[in-house]
């Protein structure tokens, strides 16, 4: 065999390989575009995100039927009207420019980090102090409710630090020393015990008299506090 066509042979592999890595490379793309329409909240699509859609569109009045959580086609059409209001591309899918609009976001669970543990402690305290140690998971567990939910922010300092959320946080017990119990009931509560029963709020009805906290289905009274969704 001559050089000639040794160099040849290997020049015809270098190409084919090449080739090859486009061709995979082009598929990558392709399958990651299509997992990333697939995620997009559409007709037929269910879960905690189309709630919070639905939640959107009812209070702008363009969604009139009940919150399911299930994307059929009142909802499709409710998220046309919006799309068509904020001169957004008419689809009925709700992507991200659309889910911006309706100001619709969704957590996921925080991990049991130290900063974590520290700034979920402290709101512990501060709210639960005195309570008894399930009351005190409980709280810590509504603040990582709250973050799941599309209707809060979607980190543990953002729902802490929303204005007018946590009365200690106002009144600055939020600031005073962290009791020890605090610490292990934020562990407990980061590593997914939730004795308050997925609550997104809780109150102490000795001390408040607020009529829509009251009106709140309850799921459960720990201690002094009312847990409800």
């Amino acid at each position: 065999m001559t050089k000639t066509s040794t160099r040849s042979k290997r020049r015809s592999f270098y190409y084919i390989l090449a080739a090859f890595i486009i061709c995979m490379s082009l598929v990558h793309l392709i399958c990651q575009n299509i997992d990333r329409q697939e995620t997009l909240s559409k007709l037929g699509s269910s879960g905690k995100e189309v709630t919070a859609i639905q939640q959107a569109l009812k209070e702008r009045g363009l969604f009139t039927a009940d919150v399911t959580g299930y994307y059929g086609t009142q909802t499709q059409a409710a998220v046309r009207k919006f799309q068509k209001q904020k001169g957004l591309t008419v689809d009925g899918i709700a992507g991200p420019q659309t889910l911006s609009a309706l100001g619709v976001s969704v957590g996921t669970v925080p991990k049991a980090t130290e900063s974590n543990i520290n700034l979920l402690a402290r709101i512990i305290s501060a709210e639960a102090r005195g309570e008894p140690y399930t009351g005190q998971v409980a709280v810590g567990a509504v603040v990582l409710n709250r973050v799941e939910h599309p209707s809060f922010p979607d980190t543990i300092a953002g729902v802490i630090y929303q204005n007018g959320a946590f009365t200690a946080v106002n009144d600055g017990q939020f600031w005073q020393p962290v009791s020890s119990s605090s610490y292990n009931a934020a562990r407990d509560a980061l590593n997914g015990w939730d004795p308050s029963g997925g609550a997104i709020y809780y109150y102490n009805p000795q001390k408040t008299s607020n009529k829509w906290i009251r009106s709140r289905p309850v799921i459960t009274t720990i201690g002094d506090h009312v847990f409800c969704s």
